[in-house]
């Protein structure tokens, strides 16, 4: 079956950096999208970052551009997340996904086909 599987998190002061990866599973990783979705407590999913299947092409929300960088290895089935600049505002659950269109530009979590456990990333002030 299909697994991704998140590593990465952690507790990091502001200002810090942190790298999230994700190892994929079960699918042909190569051939699909991948991106990084934010969760905190009653808030919606939110977009964060997604790479094409190619790496050609790269998609980040306002709120990291310039901070965060997505990336992926194809011959190692892993897409990371190099997280820098983080500020308290990034704590949350982070979510490796995979299985959705870049058609229309960022992500819809509703149309996402793949999910990963989850790993929390805590900033402290």
């Amino acid at each position: 079956q299909v697994q991704l599987v998140e590593s990465g998190g952690g507790l990091v002061q502001a200002g810090g950096s942190l790298r999230l990866s994700c190892a994929v599973s079960g699918l042909a990783f190569s051939s699909y999208n991948m991106g990084w979705f934010r969760q905190t407590p009653g808030k919606e999913r939110e977009f964060v970052s997604a790479i094409s299947w190619s790496g050609g092409s790269t998609y980040y929300a306002d709120s990291v551009k310039g901070r965060f960088t997505i990336s992926r290895d194809n011959a190692k089935n892993t897409v990371y997340l190099q997280m820098n600049k983080l500020t308290p505002e990034d704590t949350a659950v982070y979510f490796c996904a995979a299985g959705f269109s870049l058609a229309a530009g960022t992500p819809d979590p509703r149309r996402v086909r793949f999910w990963g456990q989850g790993t929390q990333v805590t900033v402290s002030t």
